[in-house]
Formats: structure tokens, C-alpha cells, sequence
């Protein structure tokens, strides 16, 4: 059975309450990936999921221990939670960069996937900050230096252009999507779909391993609940990590 990890598609909210005179607050924890690993499980993959809060300290600091994985999997997560581990930022000690980690993991054989999303690419206010880290070498496309987010509260329907194996049986009619990351294919990328002719999802091999893109969300908001529930929402995702593990 392949394994995959994935990385982020986790949040905490904080909520102010004022009434009058008083005030509270309520505070809630809140994960995005039931969708996707409801569909890598069905299509027979082991996936363990590692947290926004937990990934700062659990994720992989060596390649060999990445090589565990046959896939890994960026979602929602921006580059700092690995940039910055607790001993860095609290201490000033030296630890591995797992930017570079990953990077050297592809080059090595292994396979990355980077899902869309507010701290995935560029992200809101730029925070993702993917574009000047080493995963960007492993990437089929180019990240963004500014604020990437195409919001489409109207919504906005992407386009399959080119036949690719990872996508083979998926219906030419995708259902629409709230908003993506917008980035710039590189000159190797083999774009499979696009979004206002934008990169979708795109593919790409590094070294001796592969990568791949998919700019919109993998979950609520940007992937809509009728997105979720498409019938080749499953397939979608088995295709592509097969595609990378194979």
C-alpha cells in the first residue's frame, strides 16, 4: 500500500462576541481534508494527515524520512510553519530547511503535490511565501510574488485542454469554483487544465521524481460543496497521485 503525507488543510478560529455591555469568546478547531483523504483512501492509499499546528514540529527534517512517503502532499500550508520550527524561532538554533528537504526528496524520486488555498503558492497577503523557497525548483509552475488569490463569488469553471493520463475518464465538464491561485506555467509544465487560462492543474518531473499542481481548493470555500460531491471528485485525486507514485 502507498503511502502519502499530508500537510496542512487545518485551522483555528478565535470569535469576539460583544453584547451590550459584555462580551465573550468562543473558539473553534476546524480540518479541510476529509474530502481528499476520503478519496486517496478509497483508491487504496494509507494517508496520514499532519495539521497546520502540528506540522511546525512533526513534519519530516531529512529526506530519508520523507522517503517514507511515496507522495507528499502541500495544502493550505503556508511556507513559514516549516521555515520556522519552534527551536529556530524561540532559540536561534540551527535546524534543517524542510523547503530544501522536499526539494532534494523530488530530485531523489519522490513525488509532490501543491493543493490551492489561502497559505498554499502565494496565498493571501502573500503570506504563503512559497515562491522563494526550494520547493519552487520542484514546481511545474511559477509562483507569485504579490497576493494570488482570483476570488470568484460568482463562481468560475475550469477547462480541461490537454489529455493527460492522471485525468483520463474525467468528464470535460468540471463543476465550478470559487476561486484558485493564480500562477505562471514554466516552459517544461504539461498544463492539463486551466482556469481563465490560468494553470489548474499542471504536471511536471524534477530529477528523478514528479510534481504537480492543483490551484483551487481541495474543500469549502474555494472547492463549493457541489464540487466535493462531483462524481469524479474521487477520481480527480487517485488519477493524479497515481500519476506522481507510478
Amino acid at each position: 500500500m502507498k503511502k502519502v503525507l499530508l500537510a496542512g488543510e487545518s485551522w483555528m478560529s478565535y470569535t469576539t462576541h460583544v453584547k451590550g455591555f459584555d462580551s465573550f469568546y468562543t473558539s473553534v478547531y476546524e480540518t479541510g481534508e476529509k474530502w481528499l483523504v476520503a478519496a486517496l483512501k478509497e483508491g487504496g492509499y494509507e494517508v496520514d494527515f499532519l495539521p497546520n499546528h502540528l506540522a511546525t514540529e512533526q513534519f519530516p527534517f531529512t529526506v530519508e524520512e520523507l522517503k517514507e512517503y511515496d507522495c507528499v502532499i502541500l495544502s493550505d500550508i503556508g511556507a513559514n510553519t516549516l521555515l520556522l520550527p519552534v527551536p529556530t524561532f524561540t532559540k536561534s538554533e540551527k535546524m534543517p530547511n524542510r523547503a530544501k528537504v522536499i526539494r532534494d526528496y523530488v530530485m531523489d524520486g519522490g513525488a509532490l503535490l501543491m493543493i490551492g488555498g489561502y497559505l498554499t503558492f502565494s496565498g493571501v497577503d502573500a503570506k504563503g511565501k512559497w515562491h522563494d523557497t526550494a520547493v519552487q525548483e520542484v514546481l511545474p509552475v511559477e509562483v507569485l510574488t504579490v497576493d494570488d488569490r482570483m476570488e470568484h463569488c460568482e463562481g468560475v469553471r475550469p477547462v480541461t485542454i490537454k489529455e493527460h493520463e492522471a485525468l483520463k475518464g474525467i468528464k470535460t465538464e468540471w463543476p465550478e469554483v470559487l476561486g484558485y491561485n493564480k500562477t505562471i506555467a514554466k516552459p517544461e509544465a504539461f498544463v492539463a487544465a486551466t482556469v481563465e487560462d490560468n494553470p489548474f492543474i499542471a504536471f511536471g518531473t524534477y530529477g528523478k521524481g514528479k510534481s504537480a499542481v492543483f490551484t483551487t481548493d481541495c474543500a469549502p470555500h474555494w472547492a463549493p460543496p457541489e464540487f466535493c460531491e462531483w462524481e469524479n471528485y474521487n477520481q480527480i485525486w487517485q488519477g493524479i497521485v497515481g500519476w506522481l507514485t507510478d
